[in-house]
């Protein structure tokens, strides 16, 4: 009844099941031949299965997008010190060719982590559009006193 309730049209059932909550029970079972032969379901569809998983049931890809925005961009930034550093204290340095890169690098970073951010907000809306219930009731305990009326 849960799941009928959920109004999602995109549905990953396979997960709303496991989101529900309710207790699980693995049944063994020897299973037959399959009358219809190979699986036509290509490897191609199981991996767009598993990313239907993934994006629906975690925002892990947004977060991970974050971390290597910030990643890239310290990079860049120590990029910059040994740039300035090669500028200021050598001769070996080639002209144009670090302030090129690292800004790139610089800017790469930057952007990627407020795409990042920018993901973050879309996937709370997302996950709002949803309409998921905050709550999931196993079981309702009526008091004693309406059981008797």
């Amino acid at each position: 009844d849960v799941l009928k309730e959920m109004p999602e049209q995109h549905r990953f059932l396979r997960g709303m099941v496991s989101w529900v909550g309710f207790d699980q029970v693995a049944v063994e079972y020897d299973r037959h031949a399959r009358l219809g032969g190979e699986t036509k379901y290509s490897l191609k569809k199981m991996i767009s299965l598993a990313f239907d998983g993934v994006f629906s049931f975690s925002y892990q890809p947004l977060r991970m997008a974050i971390w290597v925005g910030v990643a890239t961009a310290s990079i860049a930034t120590l990029g910059i010190i040994y740039a300035l550093a090669m500028r200021l204290f050598s001769d070996h340095w080639v002209s144009g060719w670090t302030f090129i890169v690292v800004s790139m690098l610089f800017i790469g970073g930057i952007q990627l982590l407020f795409l990042g951010v920018i993901g973050e907000y879309v996937a709370r809306i997302y996950a709002e559009s949803k309409s998921r219930p905050l709550f999931v009731y196993k079981q309702i305990k009526t008091s004693q006193k309406k059981r008797n009326e």
